[in-house]
């Protein structure tokens, strides 16, 4: 079980609510993800996605957490199946937008046993819905890529990979959205914790709000995106030996081909 040596707290605005959120993590000997509120406990499980408006909300009723995709996929990169988050919001905090500071932090307090076993697929699995599709195959080693079609100049019909060289360049690719959407998706009650070091944002005119971490950074935050959704089968697809092909989804097909996907994993030793 992968776990930390020590736990840390962190605290930032939480990117929907814009409530400051503070997250104390402590290693753990249990395998599992759990996040705490409100004196309830939570698993990180694809089984307890409740909502995947804006972002990834599990819940059972009782609460919910919002948005915890960024965390989850920063525990996927370090090898971490068994740790406790406890949060003072129902949101993580927003921190960077990406994963790079979650794992600056794991590291920082000592990684123990990162799981990196293989996982193979039994079988294919696909979703296809129009224009949509997410398609994953058995291979020998992993290889994923993902191509989004938005209306700006850079990011119109454009596929990015995920190689060995580039994993720091999704560890800190930020969430990302239009900077014309903004106004109305905080009235609705979303993105109020949005800024300029946390967000980045598509200008009308083909640029953005901020200087790129990286080509094509909000394909790559996509494709982080991913590894975090996917985390919530609990098995990790960066170890994964499988061919995955994505096409202008988001976090509900992420949702609904990890669900068809948890069934057809083997772990291997």
């Amino acid at each position: 079980m992968g776990t930390i040596a020590s736990e840390f707290t962190v605290k930032s605005a939480a990117l929907m609510t814009g409530i400051e959120s503070e997250a104390r993590v402590c290693p753990s000997n249990i395998k599992g993800i759990r996040f705490h509120f409100n004196n309830e406990t939570l698993e990180a499980n694809i089984d307890n996605v409740v909502s995947t408006e804006h972002c990834t909300v599990i819940g059972n009723g009782k609460i919910k957490i919002m948005l915890i995709e960024h965390f989850m996929a920063a525990c996927a990169f370090c090898g971490i199946d068994s740790i406790d988050v406890y949060l003072s919001h129902f949101e993580l905090p927003i921190l960077d937008g990406a994963s790079k500071k979650w794992i600056e932090n794991f590291n920082a307090a000592g990684i123990i046993n990162p799981n990196v076993s293989s996982i193979s697929l039994k079988e294919p699995v696909y979703y296809l819905n129009g224009k949509t599709h997410l398609v994953i195959l058995p291979s020998e080693k992993l290889n994923l890529t993902y191509s989004v079609n938005y209306n700006h100049k850079d990011l119109k019909n454009r596929w990015v990979a995920m190689t060995s060289e580039n994993h720091n360049e999704i560890m800190e690719a930020r969430t990302f959205g239009y900077l014309n959407e903004l106004e109305i998706l905080q009235k609705a009650g979303y993105g109020r914790g949005a800024s300029l070091d946390n967000t980045l944002g598509l200008k009308e005119d083909n640029t953005y709000t901020a200087e790129l971490k990286s080509e094509f950074e909000p394909i790559k935050h996509k494709i982080l995106d991913l590894i975090g959704d996917f985390y919530l089968t609990g098995c990790n697809v960066l170890n994964f030996k499988a061919e995955i092909i994505v096409k202008e989804a988001g976090h509900t097909v992420h949702v609904i081909a990890a669900k068809k996907l948890k069934d057809k994993l083997i772990m291997e030793e």
